[in-house]
């Protein structure tokens, strides 16, 4: 699956992803993979995972990496 990260506290070592779907999964420091453990001030970063169901009230997130975006494509200036 693919989302977005809502938010991730380092210190709290845990954050929320939001689903393309618009559902709001739990992320734990835990559930990235090695490499993409994410800090402070990433809302917004995409991320692929795998949904995981809990007991409780909420999914998990696991098996989280960041996605990189293609870079963009600059505008070609036009010659009159």
């Amino acid at each position: 699956m693919r989302g977005q990260l809502i938010w991730f506290n380092r210190t709290k070592r845990h954050g929320f992803i939001r689903t393309e779907d618009g559902e709001r999964l739990l992320v734990q420091e835990s559930g990235f993979e090695p490499g993409h453990t994410l800090g402070d001030g990433c809302a917004g970063t995409p991320v692929a995972f795998e949904r995981e169901e809990t007991l409780g009230d909420v999914a998990r997130a696991v098996r989280v990496s960041v996605v990189a975006e293609a870079p963009r494509q600059r505008a070609r200036l036009r010659h009159h």
